[in-house]
């Protein structure tokens, strides 16, 4: 698929500020600091689209990227470890719980999770979420630089055998190395 428009459209707080055009969703969840921004930057070879920062926390709101102006891609906050408030977490939860219960739109996850890190407790909700609702999903294994060829495979088979998902159901992503790139835009395709 080739990315001809990316336009931030809106960051929400609350579902009045969802885009009402019934546009089709693409939602990336996962942790915090586990490479959303990242990965939307990278995938749509733009530089600074979404904002990054070492520091876990920086996706406050729930961002909207209009894709060719064929879909969305929403951005939640990651939920998990950030050095904000508990009333923002919970703030945060609320938003997150809100929009993946209303959105009428969701029409694919991708559940992003560190290819160093075992599944947390959050994770397996957000994957039962998915799996409850029907909604399809991929697992997107994130920052496969900083491992080798064993481990990646490994944490593949890991995931699938955790999640109980195929392995066509998991993308091992490198923005460093642009590694699993075209099996997200393959994903995207199939709303645009």
């Amino acid at each position: 698929m080739k990315i001809k428009t990316v336009e931030f459209a809106r960051s929400a707080f609350n579902e009045e500020q969802y885009p009402k055009d019934n546009l089709p969703q693409i939602v990336i969840v996962g942790r915090s600091n586990v490479g959303k921004s990242t990965l939307i930057n990278t995938v749509l070879n733009r530089k600074n689209l979404a904002k990054t920062s070492s520091r876990p926390g920086k996706t406050r709101g729930i961002n909207f990227y209009l894709i060719n102006n064929k879909f969305y891609l929403v951005d939640l906050p990651g939920y998990g470890y950030a050095k904000v408030s508990k009333e923002m977490k919970k703030q945060w939860a609320h938003n997150i719980e809100t929009f993946l219960n209303t959105s009428q739109n969701l029409r694919h996850g991708l559940f992003l999770i560190d290819i160093r890190r075992n599944p947390t407790e959050d994770d397996f909700l957000m994957i039962n979420w998915f799996k409850h609702k029907n909604l399809p999903f991929t697992v997107v294994l994130t920052k496969a630089d900083k491992v080798n060829k064993s481990e990646s495979r490994k944490a593949v088979e890991d995931i699938c055998k955790i999640f109980k998902i195929n392995r066509e159901e998991v993308i091992i992503f490198s923005a460093l190395e642009k590694m699993g790139v075209s099996q997200v835009l393959s994903i995207f395709e199939k709303y645009a």
